[in-house]
């Protein structure tokens, strides 16, 4: 017993999992899901319910797209949809001043992201002016979830799946060097992107056996106040992903990177949470 438990303390010592963990901490990963979370509820949720309600391809609007996120299908699907709809005359009510404001708040969750992508590799927070980077992050994000719900509808089986894992992880391999103004090489970010795409699918899964019963047993027992919990649960796990792969990215190329590229790899700055 002694010995296999020296040869789990090897194996732990040896993966550097005690250094992801400390930045984890350090960077305070879930205080920072739980943010994107309320910031995706409050501030982006209302402008995807905009773009949704104005598509004229698709009339399942916004909680469409979110069942299609969350892998919700059947009853639970349908509880969600007659809880969130919002009215069908969204699109012609709202004030062009209330659409740019909607943007706008929009525009902080994409700060956030900024800033949590910029603490995980140690650069300086960028300057103000370059908020036109996270309003494009905003665009291209609603562009990419608008795709993967056309794509929903269209595709079934292993193209749908190819086609989510290719244009995912495109999507956060160049939003990562975007947010970060090209200051980490396109190449450490990849790790970050395909392990952000991991965690999403994992994600999918466990909402597709827990989330989806529970919307249903919820919504019988705390009505739409129980099914919006749980939207606000899945959306933690969404942020935890977020920020959780791209940290997980560089912790392998700090720890293992050597072993794939044949050197260690450069930091733009000295990482205060490094074992070194």
């Amino acid at each position: 017993m002694r010995r296999y438990l020296r040869a789990l303390r090897h194996g732990w010592e040896w993966l550097g999992a005690r250094t992801l963990v400390r930045r984890g901490r350090d960077l305070e990963l879930m205080h920072r899901a739980l943010g994107f979370a309320t910031l995706a509820l409050v501030m982006l949720a209302p402008l995807l319910i905009v773009v949704a309600a104005a598509d004229p391809l698709e009339r399942g609007g916004f909680a469409a797209w979110l069942a299609d996120g969350m892998g919700l299908s059947g009853r639970s699907a349908r509880v969600l949809t007659d809880i969130i709809s919002p009215p069908r005359n969204v699109v012609g009510t709202i004030s062009v001043w209330g659409g740019l404001a909607l943007a706008l708040f929009g525009v902080t969750l994409g700060g956030s992201v900024q800033n949590g992508y910029e603490r995980i590799w140690n650069l300086p927070p960028g300057p103000w002016h370059r908020v036109w980077r996270q309003a494009t992050w905003l665009a291209a994000l609603t562009a990419y979830l608008y795709q993967e719900v056309r794509t929903g509808g269209a595709m079934q089986g292993p193209e749908r799946i190819t086609l989510s894992l290719v244009t995912g992880t495109l999507f956060f391999w160049w939003g990562q060097h975007f947010l970060l103004g090209g200051q980490v090489r396109w190449r450490d970010l990849l790790p970050g992107a395909v392990a952000t795409m991991a965690g999403l699918i994992g994600l999918r899964g466990f909402s597709y056996f827990v989330f989806t019963p529970l919307i249903v047993d919820n919504a019988i027992s705390y009505g739409a106040v129980g099914v919006v919990l749980v939207v606000e649960s899945w959306l933690i796990g969404v942020g935890f992903v977020i920020y959780g792969g791209a940290l997980f990215g560089r912790w392998l190329l700090d720890h293992h990177g050597h072993r794939f590229i044949g050197h260690l790899h450069t930091r733009p700055g000295k990482d205060p949470v490094s074992d070194d």
